[in-house]
């Protein structure tokens, strides 16, 4: 983890080095004098809801398992997305499936399926808003390409974890003589992490199920879109709705590198990227930038904050679990 965290803060300061290289800081602090302040209160309301409907989704998926009540679901993905931004190394991703096995009866490997399987959701709704967006405006090659890659590994583990589901005796089967290279002690007890972890995206049984999840994983970055595009107005940019919606893929490709605590500088490189797509200047988009990070991550960090005192952990647990 230590060898992760020094390549993640280099690589944050590359980000940054590229973010801020050749820009004047006057003009920057000028920026930020003319921003409209007052549509900041509708994105922070956004990002409030964002993360009920988060915890809300997560909750759905877990049903199969066991219904959990919502306070439980919201305080614990609060901490979590604190865990995530304040803990390096993407270390922070265990802190809900661990935190959530207090609150009920889940086990760790079906919480962590299910925080996969969450994970699956949100990657092919962003891919599906991508190639929508693609449809409609010129987009750079990388991002093409890269894209489509993502796109097949998607609908592969998609097909794999139905597979898991519908045939989870065939499944076992198939992995039996792996597990059977496992000392005698080992193997038994794999065997019923496969089977805990498979039932933690059960879900996908129930196609009612999936459909409503479907919907919200929809609903939840539309959403974050529509903060996106509302923080225009802050700028006065006049871009169209498509612009925010790939400013926010852009974004997200950008956080999936694991850099510094708290996406600093992937960021803020990233969204400087996604707003010269539509011929934004770099003062401008760096400041947007700034602010559109400063919210995002604030708000999370405020939220994890305020349930942390009956949600506490430490490092030493998300090893162990």
């Amino acid at each position: 983890m230590k060898k992760r965290l020094i390549i993640g803060i280099l690589l944050s300061v590359v980000f940054i080095y590229l973010s801020v290289r050749g820009l004047n800081f006057k003009e920057v602090a000028a920026s930020f004098r003319a921003v409209r302040y007052g549509y900041i209160i509708p994105v922070l309301f956004i990002l409030l809801f964002i993360q009920f409907l988060r915890s809300y989704r997560w909750g759905l998926i877990l049903s199969p398992v066991e219904k959990i009540n919502q306070l439980s679901l919201f305080s614990v993905t609060c901490v979590g997305f604190l865990a995530i931004i304040a803990i390096p190394a993407r270390l922070g991703e265990l802190a809900r499936p661990y935190l959530i096995t207090h609150k009920s009866n889940v086990k760790m490997t079906a919480a962590l399926g299910s925080i996969f399987l969450e994970r699956t959701f949100d990657v092919l709704t962003i891919l599906i808003m991508f190639f929508t967006v693609a449809l409609l405006t010129p987009l750079p090659p990388w991002l093409m390409k890269s894209s489509v890659t993502f796109f097949v590994i998607i609908l592969c583990v998609i097909a794999l974890m139905i597979f898991l589901v519908v045939r989870r005796d065939t499944s076992l089967k198939i992995l039996k003589p792996v597990i059977g290279r496992l000392p005698e002690k080992y193997s038994h007890k794999s065997e019923e992490l496969i089977n805990l972890f498979i039932s933690g995206f059960k879900m996908i049984s129930d196609f009612r199920l999936i459909m409503y999840v479907t919907f919200l994983s929809m609903l939840i970055w539309t959403v974050s879109a529509l903060a996106i595009y509302i923080l225009f107005f802050a700028f006065d940019f006049h871009l169209p709705a498509l612009a925010a919606i790939t400013v926010l893929i852009v974004v997200i490709i950008g956080i999936t590198i694991p850099t510094a605590p708290g996406f600093i500088g992937n960021w803020h490189f990233f969204c400087i990227l996604g707003l010269g797509l539509f011929g934004i200047s770099r003062v401008d988009a760096m400041t947007y930038a700034i602010l559109y990070h400063f919210l995002a991550i604030g708000i999370a960090i405020v939220l994890g904050l305020v349930f942390l005192p009956s949600n506490t952990f430490f490092l030493s647990d998300l090893h162990k679990g």
